[in-house]
């Protein structure tokens, strides 16, 4: 278990130095700079002072091993769009509103799934089943900021039971977070119906129908424990994409997230905004991953963290 952990950290560590690399790199492919992008008119000289002020005059390989000391020191120096505001205080603004409706998003999402595609499973080819997998396909076919403009029209102007947009009070988080949690619903539904109805098939299963046990202990204690795996391992690198992927929500509720400003720092060219939300969602990413991989063991006992071949 030990050796799993720090092969799993090492590869992170490797990991997270190409992202670093291959961002940074990529940044600097782009034409122009923050600078001149802001103030074109601007005199030569004071231009010149500003770039060298803050480092944009170095050498590319200077600026490089630079940059890496930042993010080892996690000083992601500051924004070139906000004045005065550095990115480690707009990724600690930012980032908890976004995490908010992330995770009530994740939660509404797995958790909707789940039921969907355990009934489905249940009641497979019956008429449940249909209506489960409408959702499903409706959820993956129709793009959340239509979904989100949808839900506006309908629950906010015509009935009047939610705000339109904004952010701050608990009834203004449910519209944004049913657009965002749509998607995840859907995929983790069809997962979910695929795994149990593979589950329900196996030998073990029938011996506990035959035996007398309860189906609702049957799809809790047997079935679901099994089939929940696949999910598991979907729900890490999902967590992390409705995290990146609120953007187009937030744009569209007016919500300060950090989505928000990262979309704000691309259009400005904010290179130090940019590199630091990908190093921190990067971050993010390989954490969940890994602890993902550690849940299986817990959630599983059969699966063993060791190369050793059992003889």
């Amino acid at each position: 278990m030990l050796r799993f952990i720090v092969q799993r950290v090492i590869f992170s560590i490797i990991s997270l130095f190409i992202i670093v690399s291959a961002t940074f790199f990529l940044m600097k492919a782009v034409p122009g700079n923050p600078i001149s992008n802001e103030n074109d008119d601007i005199p030569q000289e004071i231009l010149e002072a500003m770039l060298d002020h803050y480092g944009l005059n170095d050498p590319l390989h200077i600026q490089y091993v630079n940059y890496l000391k930042s993010v080892v020191t996690w000083d992601l120096g500051p924004s070139y769009t906000y004045k005065g505001t550095t990115v480690n205080e707009i990724i600690n603004s930012g980032f908890p509103v976004s995490f908010i409706l992330g995770m009530t998003a994740l939660v509404i999402g797995v958790s909707g799934g789940l039921i969907l595609g355990i009934v489905s499973a249940l009641n497979h080819n019956r008429m449940p089943d249909y209506m489960a997998m409408i959702v499903a396909v409706i959820g993956i076919s129709v793009p959340n900021f239509i979904l989100a403009a949808l839900l506006q029209y309908v629950f906010a102007i015509k009935l009047g039971w939610l705000p339109v947009a904004k952010w701050g009070s608990p009834n203004q988080i449910i519209l944004p977070s049913l657009a965002l949690a749509a998607l995840p619903l859907a995929f983790v539904a069809r997962l979910t119906r695929s795994s149990m109805l593979e589950v329900l098939s196996e030998n073990y299963i029938k011996t506990a129908k035959s035996k007398g046990i309860k189906q609702s202990v049957i799809t809790v204690k047997h079935a679901l424990r099994n089939a929940i795996l696949p999910v598991i391992t979907y729900i890490g690198p999902l967590a992390v994409s409705i995290l990146t992927g609120t953007f187009v929500i937030e744009k569209i509720f007016g919500i300060p997230g950090l989505g928000s400003h990262f979309v704000m720092s691309i259009m400005n060219r904010d290179y130090t905004v940019i590199m630091g939300t990908a190093v921190f969602y990067s971050v993010l990413l390989l954490g969940v991953i890994l602890l993902v991989d550690l849940s299986y063991g817990i959630i599983d006992p059969r699966i063993k963290f060791s190369n050793k071949k059992e003889r």
